[in-house]
């Protein structure tokens, strides 16, 4: 039921989404997200069901996604997504890799240690489990064991920086993130918090801090940085000294927030470290920011 993917136009009419395409209608009756008709209405677009429940209707989740042409060319995303203002653990942003269509995302909650899809890492509806609660707004558990994770569409969360790279070895990048995912999840747990991570920290083992360390097994010794921002910024600097050496071309873009009613605007994390401040004006002088 996941993989089958449909692909057409997004459409309303008489108050009813649907998408139609080669003469078919697709999940005609079916609750569709406001926020893909906010965005994409009248746009080509794909869609699958998810495995996840929608609270209201008890059907299967819709995810849609736009109908975008992919690179042929292997690549490599970093991204730096911006801060959460509603959570103060998001203070500082958040770090997820993408290798070739597989991104790595890693953090201080166990089952959030994993490889997703870039549809479901950006575009997943606020709906059933992903919806913020409708009683405070963000994450909660209702007596009645309904849970609301408030983890929805990363893009529709918030606005996602990008350093695309190319010319990377794909095969040996993914199998030192795989390494560190098996290390992740053949660490003992905690009984206390068999929720969390046992060996996560902030300074050593978090979402930036493993995959920096992945990068500078790789092959890029000298980016450094704890907080996301800090480590973009070091990132793209280093990786843009070591281009030729390492034989690699740099792409920077913004995936600007989708706005919907279930977030606020996110907001950028300043650059407190004054290293990583240099390098950035150093890359703005280069007209890379």
């Amino acid at each position: 039921m996941e993989q089958h993917i449909i692909k057409g136009k997004l459409c309303k009419e008489s108050g009813q989404a649907f998408i139609k395409g080669n003469g078919k209608t697709f999940f005609e009756g079916r609750l569709i997200w406001d926020g893909y008709l906010t965005h994409w209405l009248g746009r080509n677009v794909c869609a699958r069901e998810l495995s996840q429940m929608d609270y209201k209707t008890s059907q299967p989740i819709i995810l849609i996604w736009p109908d975008e042409l992919t690179s042929e060319e292997p690549i490599v995303d970093f991204y730096y997504n911006e801060r959460l203002i509603k959570y103060p653990a998001s203070l500082f942003g958040h770090n997820a890799i993408n290798v070739n269509g597989h991104i790595y995302n890693f953090s201080h909650l166990l089952n959030e240690n994993e490889i997703m899809t870039p549809e479901e890492f950006f575009y997943r509806p606020a709906l059933g489990e992903f919806a913020p609660s409708p009683v405070n707004g963000k994450f909660e558990i209702l007596e009645n064991g309904q849970a609301f994770y408030d983890k929805f569409g990363r893009n529709f969360m918030r606005s996602i920086h990008v350093l695309r790279i190319r010319g990377m070895d794909i095969k040996r990048l993914s199998n030192i993130l795989d390494e560190e995912l098996d290390i992740i999840h053949t660490t003992p747990v905690n009984p206390k918090k068999p929720e969390k991570y046992a060996d996560f920290s902030f300074f050593t083992r978090s979402c930036s801090t493993i995959i920096r360390d992945s990068l500078i097994k790789y092959g890029f010794k000298n980016i450094d940085g704890i907080l996301p921002r800090h480590l973009f910024v070091s990132t793209t600097f280093n990786m843009y000294k070591q281009r030729q050496n390492m034989n690699i071309k740099l792409e920077l873009y913004t995936m600007p927030q989708l706005k919907v009613p279930e977030a606020p605007l996110s907001a950028m994390t300043p650059i407190f470290n004054m290293k990583h401040r240099k390098q950035y004006k150093k890359l703005r002088a280069e007209g890379l920011f």
